[in-house]
């Protein structure tokens, strides 16, 4: 750590992620030259992000932070670390790197740069809007209304104005300065000229002719005076920016709440004795309490006790889930009713809930490709406006000698094209929807994923864990000889009680809930044949048909019938015989979760084709299709791990474009394979890295709302661009010919600014 606070490069020789925080920018002019700037650092890349006020910048070795931080500062704006370095992610398939992960959302740390008041908070806006708008009412009902003329209005006028284009216009003209000072300019050097020169140029005709207004009414309001133009324009861009910035921070009400949601204190187990300690006090492995109605305080293995836990802040499912001994529990959630002990296995940063605060403020930080448009047009904008404006007031000197148009048509064109609501179109929309996407219990890991779900048109769906439960349960139990089905799986359930093969225990648990389970004796296992032992006298063998062969039990052709009836019907049997005769069959069915039939509907209705993917014979498969409403033309059956990818590749080489859905390690690669990967966030940690969207519950319900909500989301930012492209594109020439009132022109360029982000607000009510 240098003396000021800064860290010097990493050891590591490859790139690392810096975050800092910037404070200055007011418009998409200020982005991209912050991002150029920094862009001609040798082998820096940034991504700014105007509502965040933030950039990520992907950083070299040889280049320092301090060296960052003075580029911002060499731009006009400062800047501090936000977190201590990381190292820059691997993307996946064309995936930005500056959005594909994100730092840590920890406190800022101390910089070298301080932060400046630079008028873009309520905080700062509403004194000086308060002020503007109370001496604006006089001014304007004076200036537009000859009644209320009185002899010298004028210099009264021009009096009541001056504060407002001072003080109350004061960051405007500031940011103008500042970047005047590096040969740039932004929509606050529009601002800052057309208001001054307004003012101006009714000060200097006041000064040539003090009798302008001495005869009061009787002017009839007809007095080359602009004061009303400023005081109006200045008021209303005020009232804009505040209006803007009280929606910029709803906007990110999601993903504040996100990281809001941790426990703050925990109850640890010192010695037998419970203790309170901070949260993030808590340490890998030590053991913790949690009593009905507290929060988990971090990620842990249950060790004692048994409850229902509300997941919904995390998954967005509102059923608790049951936990019991060796259960996994996520911090955040909430204990309902039992009092549990959880040793932690995750604290701090690596916690769930960190990461998911990680990759949400990544995609919010990082730009979709559509915003790359925005970005090249707001780095010329500002300098062409400047130009047409001069040209605007000179025409109209040459062609009509007047020059009171020429000067209202000037000022028309500098206030209406102030590109506000371009600079805002993108990032209010990924801030919004990657918000409510998290409350939802989605993350998205970056801008890159919103244009990925609108072109895909096919959704391979593995089957185990994201189609069905992924626990094997019994359905049915068949007996061949005249021993009762009651006893079959009676000895059955004794016998597999003593495995721990997971359809040994969806046997014993099934056997359980029917009755008490007898003593077993002499128990042994085969791996991947069966198991054996002596139960009341009687040996007793469960298994597959092969392993009974080799124990000397030899199936009828009635038993062989009776086990392809089970096949057909697309369930898993198992064969158990007493005394070495073939006495009944178990059979078993990983059952369909509860939303999968609605889900590959709402799946079909989004225009995607799902197709099955599943190591499962094709008789289970087609069963299972048959159930959700998959065609049996799109079921892939007895696909190995590494089949998956060749399914994906086989179906991307036919020219669809492929989403890919899936919990388990031996998906990831398939997930990284596809073009749009899905990972379900009760999967493994493999899985969900390797995806491009997460959804933290189970239900395949949330893998259809995370595609619609991702093209719910795209288009808002297009919306958004749309209409800031097409309020310029018209605005300007309108005003250029005199047909716009420079204070209908700055209403209307605040009024823009607003919609932008209103019109992104309403992603929060998505789903709801």
């Amino acid at each position: 750590m240098s003396a000021s606070g800064i860290s010097s490069p990493t050891a590591t020789t490859g790139p690392r992620l810096v975050e800092i925080d910037i404070e200055g920018m007011t418009c998409a002019s200020c982005v991209g030259r912050v991002e150029r700037k920094l862009g001609k650092l040798d082998g820096v890349s940034a991504s700014v992000n105007l509502p965040l006020e933030s950039a990520q910048v992907t950083v070299p070795a040889g280049i320092t932070d301090q060296q960052i931080l003075d580029t911002v500062k060499a731009t006009g704006y400062t800047a501090r670390l936000k977190n201590p370095p990381l190292p820059a992610p691997t993307p996946t398939h064309d995936v930005d790197p500056r959005s594909a992960h994100g730092p840590h959302p920890g406190a800022a740390q101390d910089s070298a740069a301080a932060p400046v008041d630079h008028g873009g908070t309520t905080d700062t806006l509403r004194p000086r809007l308060t002020l503007a708008a109370i001496l604006t009412i006089p001014v304007f009902l004076i200036s537009m209304f000859p009644a209320l003329q009185f002899p010298q209005w004028g210099w009264a006028v021009g009096a009541l104005t001056l504060p407002v284009v001072t003080w109350s216009a004061w960051p405007f003209h500031r940011a103008a300065a500042i970047n005047a000072r590096h040969f740039a300019s932004t929509m606050d050097t529009l601002v800052s000229i057309g208001v001054s020169a307004a003012f101006l140029f009714s000060t200097v005709t006041m000064f040539m002719d003090p009798m302008l207004t001495a005869q009061g009414s009787d002017m009839k309001g007809h007095a080359p005076l602009y004061f009303e133009v400023s005081a109006v324009v200045v008021t209303f861009l005020l009232l804009g920016r505040y209006l803007e910035a009280k929606a910029k921070a709803k906007a990110g009400d999601a993903l504040k709440a996100l990281l809001s949601l941790g426990a703050k204190e925990a109850t640890v187990l010192r010695d037998g004795v419970e203790v309170k300690i901070p949260a993030s006090a808590l340490e890998v492995d030590e053991i913790f309490v949690v009593r009905p109605g507290e929060k988990i305080a971090t990620d842990g293995i249950v060790t004692d006790g048994t409850s229902a836990v509300d997941t919904s802040l995390i998954t967005g499912e509102s059923l608790p889930v049951d936990v019991t001994v060796d259960d996994a529990v996520t911090g955040a959630t909430i204990n309902t009713s039992g009092r549990l002990l959880v040793r932690a296995t995750r604290v701090g940063a690596e916690t769930t809930l960190a990461q998911m605060g990680r990759l949400v403020s990544a995609a919010q930080a990082g730009k979709a490709p559509i915003a790359r448009l925005a970005d090249r047009i707001s780095a010329v904008f500002v300098p062409i406006v400047l130009v047409i404006a001069v040209l605007t007031f000179a025409l109209w000197l040459v062609f009509s000698g007047d020059i009171q148009g020429a000067f209202t048509a000037a000022v028309a064109v500098l206030i209406i094209a102030c590109p506000c609501a371009l600079g805002l179109a993108t990032p209010v929309g990924l801030l919004t929807g990657t918000g409510r996407a998290a409350q939802l219990g989605i993350l998205i890991k970056g801008p890159q994923v919103l244009e990925d779900t609108r072109t895909v048109d096919t959704i391979l769906l593995d089957k185990t864990g994201t189609v069905t439960e992924g626990r094997l349960g019994v359905v049915d139990v068949v007996r061949l000889t005249q021993l009762p089905e009651a006893e079959v799986l009676r000895l059955a359930g004794a016998v597999e009680s003593h495995s721990e093969h997971p359809i040994a225990h969806a046997i014993a648990e099934y056997a359980r809930t029917r009755g008490e389970l007898p003593e077993v004796a002499e128990f042994s296992s085969s791996p991947g044949g069966g198991v054996r032992a002596v139960i009341e006298g009687h040996t007793v063998l469960a298994g597959r048909a092969g392993w009974l062969e080799e124990n000397g039990v030899e199936p009828s052709a009635s038993d062989r019938a009776a086990l392809l009836i089970q096949q057909q019907r697309g369930t898993t049997a198992i064969w158990v015989a007493v005394d070495g005769k073939a006495a009944g069959l178990i059979a078993l069915k990983d059952t369909i979760k509860a939303g999968s039939v609605a889900a590959i509907a709402t799946l079909k209705g989004l225009g995607l084709r799902p197709i099955l993917l599943t190591g499962d014979n094709a008789a289970v498969a087609a069963q299972v299709a048959a159930t959700v409403g998959i065609a049996p033309e799109d079921v892939f059956a007895d696909v190995l791990p590494e089949g998956k990818v060749e399914a994906v590749r086989k179906l991307q080489a036919a020219g669809a474009t492929v989403a890919m859905a899936g919990d388990g390690v031996n998906d990831a690669a398939a997930l990284a394979q596809a073009d749009l990967g899905i990972a379900m966030g009760s999967g493994t940690d493999v899985a969900i890295e390797a995806a491009d969207l997460t959804v933290m519950g189970n239900d395949l319900g949330q893998v259809a709302t995370a595609i619609a909500l991702s093209r719910k989301t795209l288009g808002t930012i297009k919306t958004n661009l749309f209409w800031a492209f097409f309020y310029n594109a018209i605005g300007i020439p309108v005003a250029a010919l005199g047909l716009l009132n420079p204070m209908i022109a700055g209403a209307a360029m605040a009024a823009s600014s607003v919609l932008v982000v209103a019109n992104s607000l309403r992603l929060r009510r998505f789903g709801s």
